[in-house]
Order: structure tokens, then sequence, then C-alpha cells
């Protein structure tokens, strides 16, 4: 009989150790981490052992995850205060790098709108190239990653051969994109793909929002 008949059929009589519970004192099987061999009632508990100690792992990670989460949060909060009681388009703008600087410790922020029924001089109003308005568009989400060939990278002026990874942010009047958002890390692991994105949405939400009772 092959070693996989023999698993097979303890599979498919799980009563055999209760009609033969003795032969459990009997048998022994190597120790997981080597050294001397173990009964199986011992290589259970280590088993179970590992497996709380797995699950343990899981939930101070989950917990840590919650915490982060909490932090995260809060500064939302405080952007959102911050751009509810801006008085003014340049107060806005001025919330919104501040709290961008040092709430979320982005050191590069810029943001272009198009489609705005008032405009203004300043880097914000400038032309925006057309396939950037079409990325704007299509994303379903904020862009997380490197530098792509977007040519929004040029927004952050002199600082723009530092950045490594940004993010960018639609902004959209109902159903409409009027604009991005786009912040520059010099950190190259701090936008990235595969990261979660709906604290940026919500950050463009309220932008969006603000900007659209300034300007109409």
């Amino acid at each position: 009989m092959k070693a996989d008949d023999v698993a097979r059929y303890l599979q498919d009589h799980p009563q055999f150790f209760e009609d033969y519970h003795d032969l459990l004192a009997h048998l022994y099987v190597p120790h997981p981490h080597g050294g001397r061999a173990i009964s199986i009632t011992e290589r259970q508990i280590l088993t179970l052992r590992e497996k709380a100690k797995l699950l343990e792992l899981k939930l101070a990670e989950l917990l840590r995850f919650g915490e982060d989460n909490d932090v995260i949060s809060t500064r939302v909060h405080a952007l959102s205060i911050a751009l509810m009681t801006a008085g003014s388009f340049d107060a806005v703008m001025a919330a919104l790098r501040e709290q961008l600087s040092e709430g979320f410790s982005v050191p590069h922020t810029a943001l272009r709108l198009w489609n705005s029924v008032l405009t203004r001089d300043g880097d914000v109003f400038e032309p925006v190239d057309e396939r950037i308005r079409v990325f704007a568009n299509e994303a379903r989400q904020p862009y997380c990653g490197p530098v792509n060939d977007l040519g929004v990278v040029a927004w952050f002026g002199e600082s723009a051969p530092a950045v490594q990874s940004m993010a960018l942010v639609p902004l959209r009047r109902e159903s409409r994109v009027v604009g991005l958002l786009a912040l520059g890390a010099n950190d190259a692991a701090r936008f990235v793909p595969d990261m979660g994105t709906l604290y940026l949405e919500r950050i463009g939400e309220l932008l969006g929002a603000a900007l659209i009772r300034e300007l109409g």
C-alpha cells in the first residue's frame, strides 16, 4: 500500500483513531524543526500553536492598519475643516498646501483647473495638454506610481527633478472633470500602484467642492 493510499484511507475514515485511540500514544513523527521524534498528539499541539501565532500576527497587523486609518481619517477631517472655513480661492489654495504639507507630509503639490466659469492669473489656470484632460476624464481612480510621460511632473517647477513618485487625483464637478490635483514625493515608495486610493478620492471630492464654491 502506498503512502497516498494510507492518507486517503485516513481521510475517508475519520473514525479510525477513535476505534484505535491507543495507537496515537505509540505513533511518532519527526519534530517539525528537526531533532527528536514526537508523538502525533504533540505534533498537533505544535501545529495549533503555530496557527495561533499566525493569527496573533494577523490581528496585530489589522490593528496597525486600523490605527493608521484613524490617523489618516483625522488628517482628512482637518483638511475638510480648513477648506470649509476658507473664505476665498486664495485661502482654499493656501489651506490645501498647508494641510497636505504639514498633515500628510506631501512636499510637492500642484493643481490645474479647466472648464471653470471664473479664471485667474497664475499656474492653476494655465492651459493643459489634451492628453492630460483625456487621462483625467478616463481615470476611474487616482493614479499612484512613478513619474509618467504625461508631463504633469513639470507642474512642480524647480522641484520636478526631485519627484520620484506621484499621485494624480481628478477633480470633478458632478460628472464632469474640471481639474487635476498632483501630489509629488521624493520617495519612490511613497505613491505606488497597489496602494489604496480611498482617502485620495475623498481629498479630491473635498477640494472639488471647495473650488466649485469659490469659482462657481
